[in-house]
């Protein structure tokens, strides 16, 4: 193929077309048409004009020889483009295959956008936004037509709950990181507000005093109070300082976000810690108290705390009265608290002391009925000698007290409790809660003191064991226990004796052991102080016989050689009053 020859214009008749122009003057037109041309560069950005609109395209003139095509969809944000509009195009091609100016608005308005973007973030300018989306950890934020990704931390000073209140709302930001790498751009709103908030800050600190008020708003809630943020400036509201009256939360009162006045109750040198109150903006409670509440007044409440020594009647929101454990029952046995009130219960009281200057009040609920002890019946109803039946409240060691009506107690001495066993604590007897039958032994309304008895409602037995256990008598025993000092013995009719440990030898050398049960002789009885002591040894051995035989002087007669039986003999069966005092005791016992 021969090589293309070079365009010549002098092989060709010109005449019609620059006709009369000579080489030289022509070559100074070809000149002047040339400067009319731009010289351009592909990969910039320039300005063109609209020549031509069709469905397809839109013809543009940057001053090239040729004009340039771009898509009309890409002007689709421009919907009233006309002829003559100027716009940002970029250059990609100066020709393509087709000999044709490949431009791009698209292209033109993102290298813009980056320029911009990066412009801002030298300048530290503020852009205009618009909210698109919600994203994991924040927001994307159209900025010049990139989307650059908001943090949720950089939204606000406050924590946001919602991101979702943002999306499609316009927000002022700040570029304030751009990751060419990734064509990645980070934006604030909160170094907007920061700044702000400085001169907000500086401000409010250099204003604040105690007692002054501020409009805050919640920012955080804990269990012991809430932090308000009073423009850029933090204080605490504790939980005592919401209200006069008692909350377990803040919550029941308060919500995040709220706006609530305060007062400045106090703050440190720094001013870094700021206490606020807001009870304080209203009257204290006890100052719009009626005139008439005095001590005798009969009050209705709610109890909205109860503790180990009393529980607390708020009569209004900030006014409380203690009604104490022993203000609750005439009874002289404190209970818990909790067995007479619970929280939320609403009562009534009467007022028993009253302070409105320390602003303290102490009630009482027993007060509501009349007390048991100075009712007219009680002398007659408690008289020495009446029986009744109470409740076992408590134990100790010299005795138990029975609660015979509510507010009624009285004390049944351990020595009191039974004619034959010696119980060493009434614990041995009964325990709390048990019923038990008594008899009023003394009544002292004065004082409030009732003694009672358990055992004296039943005749004295030892009247009849002196007939039964005469000093002589020989009697079946079973050793219970032994120690150093003898033994203690089970006899007859539930009754206990002790044996010295020399009167514990056997006819054959040995020592009675516990558990066996053999013939003891009667040595000492003593019908006051409850006693019988015994021998086996006596009962072979004649030097114990003679020993244990009384003396001559003593009122009581010596005992023939066959009392031993006689007395035994009359003990099981011949004595009218002993078989009932046993049938007595047997059904005791059981």
């Amino acid at each position: 193929m021969s090589k293309q020859k070079e365009f010549n214009w002098d092989d060709f008749d010109t005449r019609g077309f620059g006709e009369g122009y000579s080489k030289d003057k022509r070559a100074e037109m070809e000149a002047l048409y040339a400067g009319t041309l731009n010289e351009i560069t592909e990969k910039e950005v320039i300005k063109g004009t609209v020549v031509g609109i069709n469905d397809k395209d839109i013809i543009i003139n940057i001053g090239f020889k040729s004009d340039g095509l771009v898509p009309a969809s890409e002007f689709r944000d421009l919907p009233d483009l006309k002829i003559g509009d100027e716009v940002d195009v970029f250059i990609e091609e100066q020709e393509n295959a087709l000999g044709q100016l490949v431009l791009s608005r698209k292209k033109a308005r993102m290298v813009r956008a980056w320029s911009d973007i990066e412009d801002a973030l030298a300048n530290d300018s503020v852009i205009e936004g618009l909210v698109k989306r919600r994203t994991k950890g924040g927001l994307i934020v159209d900025i010049y037509g990139v989307e650059a990704f908001l943090p949720g931390s950089q939204i606000d000073v406050k924590p946001i709950r919602d991101f979702d209140v943002y999306v499609g709302k316009k927000m002022e930001v700040k570029v304030v990181k751009i990751n060419h790498t990734n064509d990645n751009v980070v934006v604030s709103h909160k170094v907007l507000i920061e700044k702000d908030l400085e001169k907000q800050k500086a401000e409010i600190l250099n204003n604040l005093e105690k007692g002054q008020v501020l409009e805050g708003v919640i920012k955080n809630m804990t269990n012991f109070g809430v932090f308000i943020d009073l423009g850029g400036v933090d204080g605490l509201l504790h939980i005592t300082d919401i209200s006069w009256g008692r909350i377990n939360h803040p919550e029941e009162v308060l919500s995040l976000d709220d706006k609530v006045q305060v007062v400045v109750l106090d703050f440190d040198d720094d001013k870094k810690r700021i206490s606020l109150g807001m009870k304080q903006l209203t009257a204290h409670p006890w100052d719009a108290l009626s005139a008439e509440l005095e001590v005798g007044s009969r009050v209705k409440g709610k109890i909205v705390n109860v503790a180990d020594y009393g529980a607390f009647l708020e009569l209004a929101p900030g006014v409380e009265g203690l009604i104490h454990v022993s203000e609750m029952s005439w009874s002289q046995h404190l209970r818990n608290p909790a067995d007479f009130v619970k929280v939320g219960d609403e009562i009534e009281a009467v007022v028993l002391t009253l302070d409105k200057d320390e602003r303290k009040m102490s009630l009482g609920i027993k007060q509501l009925t009349e007390d048991p002890w100075t009712k007219g019946d009680m002398v007659t109803k408690y008289a020495v000698g009446t029986k009744h039946k109470g409740v076992v409240r408590n134990l100790t060691n010299f005795g138990l007290f029975l609660e015979l009506e509510e507010g009624i107690d009285g004390l049944v001495h351990v020595s009191d409790l039974s004619w034959t066993k010696k119980i060493k604590h009434p614990s041995e007897f009964v325990k709390v809660g048990d019923e038990l039958d008594v008899i009023v032994l003394e009544l002292d309304v004065e004082n409030r003191r009732l003694a009672l008895g358990h055992k004296q409602l039943e005749e004295n037995p030892w009247d009849t064991f002196e007939t039964v256990f005469p000093v002589g008598s020989v009697h079946k025993c079973t050793v219970n226990s032994k120690n150093d000092k003898g033994a203690v013995l089970e006899l007859p009719y539930g009754l206990e004796g002790f044996a010295t440990s020399k009167n514990l030898e056997k006819e054959d050398g040995s020592q009675v052991e516990v558990g066996e049960s053999l013939d003891f002789k009667v040595t000492e009885f003593s019908k006051d102080d409850k006693r019988i002591v015994l021998s086996h040894t006596a009962t072979f051995k004649e030097e114990a016989k003679a020993a244990a035989a009384p003396k001559k002087g003593k009122k009581q007669a010596a005992a023939p050689a066959d009392a031993p039986a006689a007395a035994e003999k009359s003990t099981f069966g011949d004595i009218d009053a002993l078989a009932e005092l046993k049938e007595k005791m047997e059904g005791g016992k059981k």
